[in-house]
């Protein structure tokens, strides 16, 4: 029962983004909300996260147009871009821009340079992503909360803070999931005794301070 509700919870976090047109905002607000309580980010880093995210892809979209298709997740204070550019210039302009990001402290800059992917594509990576982090939850190794999952022209990009036998065990369920071509380990690696330390935090934040952000 219990893995049943974490499972709907990942997957619904998974599908929010691309359902959020005809999704109900408060099921959103409480999926994130339950969520926030399991990961192993402080609530302020979550929020900071999220800050990095909504104003780098206004930076992007000052620097770059309509010309470019860019993608920002944030973890932990580090910034993932992936998604495709015109040029070089443009995919070295954009990391610049992102960088300068208040509370950002590094950025993984996997833009490719291409023409823009299409929505049957990007439709299909937000399917390839589902079914990872579905078998994240049946494989029982590990929370899947503790791996963000992102994937971009069948490329997986695994974000999180995990301990080695958690990101091994990530990494080889990513690897054998149908229509990933290739899977890019940008986890952070932390102790076993660290990972029970911020464990125990986020289970004894109040309530109150665990909503949606």
């Amino acid at each position: 029962m219990k893995k049943n509700l974490l499972a709907a919870l990942v997957l619904g976090a998974t599908l929010v983004p691309a359902l959020q047109g005809c999704f109900p905002v408060v099921a959103a607000g409480v999926t994130t909300g339950v969520l926030a309580t399991l990961d192993r980010r402080t609530l302020g880093t979550q929020t900071e996260d999220d800050t990095i995210d909504i104003k780098a892809a206004l930076r992007l979209g000052d620097k770059l147009g309509d010309k470019a298709h860019t993608n920002v997740t944030t973890y932990n204070r580090k910034v993932l871009l992936t998604g495709e550019v015109a040029t070089e210039e443009a995919k070295t302009a954009a990391a610049a821009v992102v960088s300068e990001v208040t509370n950002v402290q590094g950025v993984h800059n996997e833009l490719t340079v291409a023409a823009p992917t299409s929505y049957s594509d990007r439709s299909n990576d937000a399917f390839i992503t589902s079914k990872i982090k579905g078998r994240f939850v049946d494989s029982g190794k590990f929370n899947p909360v503790h791996v963000k999952v992102v994937t971009e022209a069948g490329i997986a990009y695994l974000l999180g803070m995990v301990t080695q036998p958690e990101a091994d065990a990530a990494i080889g369920v990513a690897r054998t999931t149908s229509g990933v071509k290739k899977v890019v380990n940008l986890l952070e690696i932390i102790t076993p005794a660290k990972a029970r330390e911020l464990d125990i935090a986020q289970k004894s934040t109040p309530p109150a301070e665990t909503k949606a952000q």
